[in-house]
C-alpha cells in the first residue's frame, strides 16, 4: 500500500508541474551476522525524486493512517467512557497543537472544547426524544489571520458503538480531517472564509453532539454550508448520498472539486424515504441549523460495519487517499468561494446528479430535468402517434395489437412476481433464509434465473399459441413499442411526483428510441438481422451499463443491511423483489428478441437447470449464511444483555422481579443457527411480553422493538452494578388547568432509557424535554434516550398529565433502563462465559443492564 500511494503521489506531483530534483540515497536496511566470519548487509540504492511547488495542496495518507491507528488503539470509544472523553480527546488536542505549531502565518487556528447539555425530539425509529448532558465536542477553526465572517463546517465523530473499534465509523474520517487541517494550515495562500472542523464525540448516541454544537456553540451562526463524513461500510468509495436541501451550487462545487466522484440522487431519495433504518448528522444540521450540506459515507463491506472487525487494517490506503483528495478539494473550493457568503441566495430548487462510472458527475437543475423529461415523452408520443395516425383499419389493428402485447407484458411481470415470491416465501418458511448472505451469487442463481426463465416462458408461450405464424419483425417492433410505452408512463408519473430519479426513466426512453430510429431500415430489411443486433446492442450499451452499475451499488449497500434489519422483515422476499425488479428493467428492451429468435428452448433449459440445482443446494443447507474468514468475515450479529428487572406497584411495593440474559439476533434467522452450538438457547425460552409495561418490559437501548419482536430470555443470576440507578419522585403538584405535574430525579450510568406509558384515561400533555411537546413512539409509549459524559449532575425532568377521573391503578407507568457499556460493570461472569461459547462466525455484543418499573 505504501508503494502504491507513493506512486500515486509522484504522478500527481508530476502532473501538477512541480520543480523536479533528483537525489541519490544509500540506505542500510538490514544487517546480520550469520556465523563468526560471515556478516550480511542489505543496502538499498534509491533515487529520491523530489517535486517542489509552494501552492500545491497534497493530502498525505501516511499521516492519516498514523492518526487512525492511534485513535483506534484506545479501544471502543463509548460516550461517557474514559477512552472517549479523555484519551481520544487528549490525543486530538495534542495533534491539533502540533499542527498549529507548524501552520503558516497566513492562518489562525482556534480550538474550543464544548461540553453541551440539551434535548430534542426526532422522527427516527418511530419517533423518540433525546437528552444529553456534558457530552464532548472538539471544535477547531482555521481562518485567515484577519478573521472571517462566514465558515464552512466539516463534521466527523470519534465515538464508536460499544464493543467495536470503530475504524471506519468514524475514526478514519476524523483522521482525514486532521490531515486536511494540517495541509490547509501549511498553505501560504490565505483562505477567504473560515473552515470549522468539528470532531464530535456523541454521534452514535443518535446525533446528540451535532445538536449540541449547532444549537449552542458560538461559532455555529457563522456556518453557511457543511460536509458530513460518515460510514455505512468499511472503506471503498465514499458515496454522496444526501445534498441540500436545495442549494444546487453545492452539488456543482462537488462536481468541480472532487477528483474521484461517486454520487447519486437515487441514493439520496432512497435514504430519505426511510427504507434504510439509519440517520446521520446531516439531519441535525439541516433541521435544527437550517444549513445546506453534503453527506458522504463509505459503503463497501457493510458486513463488518459496527462489529469488532471494523479495524484500521481493513481500510485500504486507496480509500483514505480518495476520500482525502475529495474532501480537501471540496473544503478548499468552498472556503474560497464567493457563493458561500451568500449561500441562502442560491437556495433555488433541487438538482439531478449522478456520476458516470466514477469518471465524472452530471448535474443539472431539477426544473431542467423536468423539461427534458417532458420533451422526451413528447417525442415518444410523436413516434407512437405516427403509427396510430394511419388509415382507420390499420390504426385500429395497431391499437389492438399494442393492447394485447401490453397485456402479455403485464401478465409476464405479474406471473414472474408470483413465482419468485413463492420461492422466497418457501425458502423463508423452511428456515433457509439468508443463504446468499455469504455467497452473493446464490441470490442471482436462485431468484435471477427463476425470474428470467418465467419471463421468457410466458412470452414463448404467447408466441407459440397466440402469435402463431405471425411476422417476427412485426412482433419484435410491437414489443419494443410496449416497453417504450411503459417507460414513458413511468417517466411521466415519477416526474409528476417530483422525484429527481426520473432521469433513469428518461435514459431508458431516450436511448432505446434513438437506437430504434437509427436501426429502422436495418430492422425492416430481411437478412440484415446481425447488423441490426449489433447496432441495437451498441445503442443500448450506455443505459444498460449504467443500470448495472447502479444496481451493483444498491446491492453492495443493501445486502449487508439485511444482516441487521431485524426479525420481522423477511430478507429473501426483499432481495427477491429487488432482483425481480432488476430483471424486469434489464429485460424490458430485450423481450422483442424472444419473438425474433427461432427458439428459446436451450435458454429455458439452462435457466431452469441452474435454478433447480441452486434450489436443491439451498434447501439442503449447503450455503451457510455466515463466515469467520479472517480476510473477509461476514458475522451474525447478536446482542446479549444480562438484566435484572424489578416491577413496583402504585405504593412502591415490589410486585415482581427476575434476572436473565436477554438475547436479540439482529437478522431474520434469530438464533436458529446458534442453538446447535448452545443447546439451552432455543425456542423454549422465547420472551413473553409484559402487557402492562412500556415496550413489553424489556430494556431497549433504542426504540427498535418493532423490528425485533422475536427475542429470548435465558434465566441467570441477579446482578448488582456498583453504580446503580437512583430514581425518585421529587414533587407532585396539581396545576391550575386541572393537570398533575410530576418532577423526577435520576442518576446512574452514562446510558439510560426512559419509557413512559400513560394509563387508560390519562394523557401526557407536556414535559420538560425536547421542545415541550411529547412525541409518542410506535405503539403509543414514549421513549427518551439519555446519555451523559463525565461529571454530569443528576438528571431532573418533569411530566404533566391530565386524567378524566381517578383510577385505582394510577395515572402513568415509568420505567428506567440503565446500560453499562464500559468499565467493571459491563459484563458479569455468567454473561462473559456465555459469550465465549458462541461460534466464531458470530459477533456477540454484550453488556449488563437493569430495568425498573414504577407506577404513579
Amino acid at each position: 500500500p505504501m508503494e502504491r500511494g507513493a506512486a500515486v503521489a509522484v504522478r500527481r506531483l508530476r502532473a501538477a508541474g512541480g520543480e523536479r530534483e533528483s537525489r541519490p540515497l544509500l540506505l542500510t536496511v538490514w544487517s546480520g551476522r550469520v556465523s563468526e566470519n560471515v556478516q550480511i548487509v542489505v543496502k538499498l540504492h534509491i533515487e529520491c525524486i523530489c517535486y517542489k511547488k509552494s501552492a500545491l495542496l497534497m493530502f498525505q495518507f501516511i499521516s492519516c493512517r498514523e492518526y487512525l491507528e492511534n485513535i483506534t488503539a484506545v479501544g471502543p470509544r463509548t460516550v461517557g467512557s474514559p477512552e472517549n472523553e479523555i484519551l481520544t480527546v487528549n490525543y486530538l488536542l495534542e495533534q491539533i497543537k502540533a499542527i498549529e505549531s507548524k501552520s503558516s502565518d497566513a492562518h489562525k487556528i482556534s480550538v474550543d472544547i464544548q461540553r453541551p447539555t440539551g434535548s430534542f425530539s426526532i422522527d427516527f425509529l418511530g419517533g423518540f426524544t433525546s437528552y444529553y448532558a456534558n457530552i464532548t465536542n472538539v471544535v477547531v477553526k482555521l481562518e485567515p489571520r484577519s478573521g472571517a465572517k462566514h465558515a464552512v463546517l466539516s463534521n466527523c465523530h470519534f465515538d464508536s458503538v460499544p464493543n467495536t473499534p470503530g475504524a471506519s465509523d468514524d475514526a478514519v474520517s476524523c483522521s482525514v480531517m486532521l490531515e486536511i487541517l494540517n495541509t490547509l494550515s501549511k498553505s501560504s495562500d490565505p483562505l477567504q472564509h473560515a473552515v470549522i472542523f468539528l470532531f464530535n464525540g456523541a454521534e452514535e448516541n443518535i446525533l446528540q453532539a451535532s445538536h449540541g454544537f449547532i444549537t449552542q456553540h458560538r461559532w455555529a451562526k457563522s456556518i453557511r454550508a457543511f460536509i458530513n463524513l460518515e460510514a455505512a461500510g468499511v472503506g471503498g468509495k465514499e458515496l454522496v448520498f444526501q445534498t441540500g436541501p436545495e442549494n444546487p451550487w453545492l452539488v456543482q462545487a462537488y462536481v468541480f472539486a472532487a477528483k474521484h466522484p461517486f454520487a447519486s440522487v437515487v441514493a439520496q431519495e432512497v435514504f430519505q424515504s426511510g427504507i434504510i433504518p439509519a440517520d446521520t448528522d446531516f439531519r441535525i444540521y439541516r433541521d435544527f441549523g437550517n444549513i445546506p450540506g453534503i453527506d458522504l459515507a463509505f459503503i463497501e463491506n457493510g458486513y463488518i460495519y459496527h462489529t469488532k472487525y471494523d479495524t484500521p487494517d481493513r481500510i485500504l490506503t486507496d480509500s483514505i487517499q480518495r476520500a482525502g483528495d475529495n474532501i480537501l478539494g471540496m473544503l478548499k473550493y468552498l472556503a474560497t468561494s464567493d457563493k458561500l457568503a451568500k449561500s441562502f441566495d442560491y437556495r433555488h430548487g433541487n438538482v439531478v446528479f449522478f456520476d458516470v462510472f466514477g469518471l465524472f458527475v452530471l448535474a443539472y437543475p431539477a426544473r431542467v430535468g423536468t423539461i427534458m423529461n417532458y420533451i422526451i415523452t413528447a417525442v415518444t408520443v410523436l413516434y407512437l402517434g405516427k403509427k396510430i395516425l394511419q388509415p382507420r383499419n390499420r390504426a385500429i389493428n395497431y391499437m389492438k395489437e399494442l393492447s394485447v402485447a401490453f397485456s402479455f407484458t403485464l401478465l409476464s411481470w405479474f406471473s414472474t412476481l408470483v413465482t419468485v415470491l413463492i420461492v422466497a416465501v418457501f425458502i423463508s418458511l423452511i428456515g433457509r433464509s439468508l443463504s446468499w448472505y455469504n455467497h452473493f451469487y446464490v441470490s442471482i442463481f436462485l431468484y435471477g434465473t427463476a425470474a428470467a426463465a418465467k419471463l421468457i416462458l410466458v412470452h414463448t408461450l404467447a408466441k407459440k399459441f397466440y402469435y402463431k405464424n405471425r411476422n417476427e419483425q412485426f412482433l419484435g417492433e410491437m414489443f419494443f413499442d410496449v416497453s417504450l410505452l411503459v417507460w414513458s408512463i413511468a417517466l411521466v408519473l415519477i416526474t409528476q411526483l417530483g422525484l429527481c430519479s426520473a432521469f433513469i426513466c428518461a435514459m431508458w426512453v431516450a436511448f432505446p428510441l434513438l437506437t430504434k430510429l437509427l436501426t429502422y431500415r436495418e430492422f425492416k430489411q430481411k437478412g440484415a438481422t446481425i447488423r441490426f443486433v449489433i447496432i441495437y446492442m451498441l445503442g443500448m450499451f450506455i443505459p444498460y451499463l449504467y443500470i448495472m452499475y447502479l444496481t451493483w451499488t444498491i446491492f453492495e449497500l443493501f445486502i449487508p443491511i439485511m444482516g441487521r434489519s431485524g426479525t420481522e422483515i423477511p430478507p429473501d422476499i426483499v432481495l427477491a423483489a429487488f432482483i425481480l425488479s432488476s430483471t424486469v428493467i434489464l429485460s424490458s428492451y430485450f423481450l422483442n428478441f424472444i419473438y425474433l429468435a427461432k427458439s428459446t428452448k436451450k435458454t429455458l433449459i439452462t435457466l431452469t437447470t441452474v435454478f433447480g440445482v441452486t434450489l436443491i443446494l439451498v434447501c439442503s443447507g449447503v450455503f451457510f449464511p455466515y463466515s469467520s474468514d479472517s480476510a473477509n468475515p461476514k458475522p451474525k450479529r447478536v446482542f446479549l444483555q444480562h438484566v435484572s428487572r424489578r416491577f413496583y406497584g402504585l405504593h412502591g411495593n415490589l410486585v415482581k422481579s427476575d434476572s436473565g440474559i436477554w438475547i436479540n439476533g439482529l437478522d431474520y434467522a434469530g438464533i436458529s443457527h446458534i442453538t446447535p452450538h448452545i443447546p439451552e438457547l432455543n425456542d423454549t425460552i422465547k420472551t413473553n411480553c409484559e402487557d402492562k409495561a412500556p415496550l413489553c418490559g424489556f430494556p431497549w437501548i433504542l426504540p427498535v422493538h418493532f423490528l425485533l419482536r422475536k427475542n429470548w430470555y435465558l434465566p441467570a443470576a441477579e446482578i448488582s452494578p456498583t453504580n446503580p440507578v437512583h430514581f425518585k419522585l421529587l414533587a407532585k403538584e396539581q396545576m391550575p388547568w386541572d393537570s398533575t405535574k410530576l418532577t423526577f430525579e435520576v442518576s446512574g450510568p452514562s446510558h439510560m432509557s426512559l419509557y413512559i406509558r400513560p394509563h387508560e384515561g390519562s394523557t401526557l400533555s407536556s414535559w420538560s424535554l425536547g421542545d415541550g411537546t411529547p412525541v409518542a413512539n410506535i405503539g403509543g409509549d414514549y421513549f427518551v434516550f439519555y446519555a451523559h459524559g463525565l461529571q454530569a449532575v443528576a438528571w431532573r425532568f418533569w411530566i404533566e398529565l391530565k386524567a378524566a377521573e381517578k383510577h385505582s391503578d394510577g395515572m402513568v407507568s415509568l420505567a428506567i433502563a440503565a446500560h453499562y457499556f464500559f468499565g467493571e460493570d459491563q459484563k458479569s461472569p455468567q454473561l462473559y462465559a456465555l459469550m465465549e461459547r458462541f461460534p466464531n462466525w458470530t459477533f456477540p455484543s454484550g453488556w449488563v443492564c437493569t430495568y425498573d418499573l414504577f407506577v404513579f
